[in-house]
């Protein structure tokens, strides 16, 4: 290499890895500093200097000057220094320089290792000191290409692990699409250093503090989430300024504001038409637990909510039509109102909460371990106690539940247990 070579080269790998030049040079005259040691033997003492005026790398074999030689390699006497016109002491240390070429091909390859292993070490820190502050908070990238671990995404000089479990379930990723991401793990080391998610509740509580102006000034505050990703979102939010409607603070204008956090969330349900999977319900917070649940339960509507303090739970009633609609599908509805008010929530329809009214009916229910459904159908069918469901054929409880004869002869003993109990 020419005089001023490796000082282009040294500044162009610099700006590519986003490195300081003296990291760069640092790592090199280590590689070159262990090159000539395994050249010349671990005893010898060898300096490694690099000349930043022109470009070079300047290497030194020091031996100590001594009034006696009893090692050539690493000591030169006093007497040959004075002959050669030198003026030393004994003690002193002279420098004999190397021609990087004396190392030979074999000490190239070293050098050229540990300066790749110096230099990816040194990019490691870099990338851990740039996004360790972000831990917790959105970053931008671009699917770059996919493992058996999930999906690599380019972050700017950094690559990001977006394993399976973080994905949201039924999102296709293409190469190239660019995409949003909670940060959940920095390494110093581990490859890749970076570790995101698109499944968990903060991402969508992270969209909407970098898209509502009130939140980022602490005028609306997010009380809560509860997230079923793919599928449905709640959010509780509440306002510090009474001339302030957190809600629709969180909505925007004809839905501008939560439209741009759908979209994020709903990579895959991007097309022709909007309809998008996941569902976002940004309800009205409560420190009262029962005021809480109303709203937490939207799109339901309430009729009675029975604050249970001792267990945490809350019984509530729904109208009749809205039953189903308070569950939701797959109980996702009541599940995720459940954990967003942070309590038990059991949900009766009005018809339901009537015939718990009745002890027997009640009782019933307690000792055959029936669901209400089933239960329901023999009340309306006239069976609301024990004794009359002793006294009903097995025959005609099977026809009525849709049991089968083996479970309704074990309902009939446990009733008869109670009875005789």
């Amino acid at each position: 290499m020419q005089q001023g070579e490796l000082k282009k080269v040294i500044e162009a790998l610099s700006k590519e890895k986003g490195l300081s030049k003296e990291i760069l040079i640092e790592a090199l005259l280590e590689g070159v500093k262990t090159a000539a040691k395994k050249k010349f033997g671990s005893k010898v003492k060898i300096e490694v200097k690099y000349n930043e005026e022109n470009g070079t790398i300047e290497i030194y074999r020091l031996k100590e000057v001594v009034s006696q030689v009893s090692n050539p390699e690493t000591e030169v006497s006093l007497e040959e220094l004075q002959k050669m016109g030198l003026d030393a002491k004994i003690g002193d240390l002279i420098g004999e320089k190397i021609e990087l070429q004396e190392l030979g091909r074999i000490a190239a390859q070293i050098v050229k290792q540990l300066f790749s292993q110096k230099v990816r070490l040194a990019e490691k820190q870099v990338v851990y000191e740039e996004f360790k502050h972000k831990l917790g908070d959105i970053v931008s990238g671009y699917v770059h290409r996919f493992d058996k671990r999930g999906v690599i995404l380019s972050v700017g000089r950094a690559e990001a692990l977006l394993p399976e479990e973080e994905q949201v379930p039924g999102e296709k990723y293409i190469r190239g699409t660019r995409l949003k991401a909670l940060l959940i793990e920095v390494y110093r080391q581990q490859e890749p250093q970076l570790v995101v998610s698109r499944s968990h509740p903060a991402f969508v509580k992270k969209l909407f503090e970098k898209e509502v102006p009130e939140i980022q000034e602490g005028i609306v505050k997010i009380v809560a989430v509860a997230r079923e990703p793919g599928s449905r979102t709640k959010i509780a939010v509440t306002s510090t300024n009474p001339h302030v409607d957190p809600v629709g603070a969180c909505i925007g204008v004809r839905g501008s504001r939560i439209s741009v956090i759908l979209e994020e969330i709903n990579l895959a349900s991007k097309g022709d038409k909007r309809e998008y999977r996941e569902k976002i319900d940004v309800v009205l917070w409560d420190p009262d637990p029962a005021k809480f649940v109303y709203n937490a339960l939207a799109p339901a509507e309430c009729s009675k909510v029975i604050v249970d303090e001792k267990n945490k739970l809350l019984e509530v009633v729904v109208p009749d039509d809205q039953l189903s609609l308070a569950i939701g599908k797959k109980g996702e509805n009541v599940k995720l109102a459940s954990k967003l008010v942070g309590w038990k929530i059991d949900i009766l329809s009005e018809t339901q909460f009537l015939r718990r009214q009745e002890p027997e009916f009640l009782k019933l229910l307690k000792v055959t371990g029936l669901s209400d459904e089933t239960a329901g159908h023999l009340y309306e069918a006239g069976i609301k106690d024990l004794k009359t469901l002793l006294e009903t054929p097995a025959e005609k409880i099977a026809e009525i539940t849709k049991l089968s004869l083996d479970q309704v002869t074990q309902i009939l003993e446990k009733a008869k247990k109670e009875q005789i109990g």
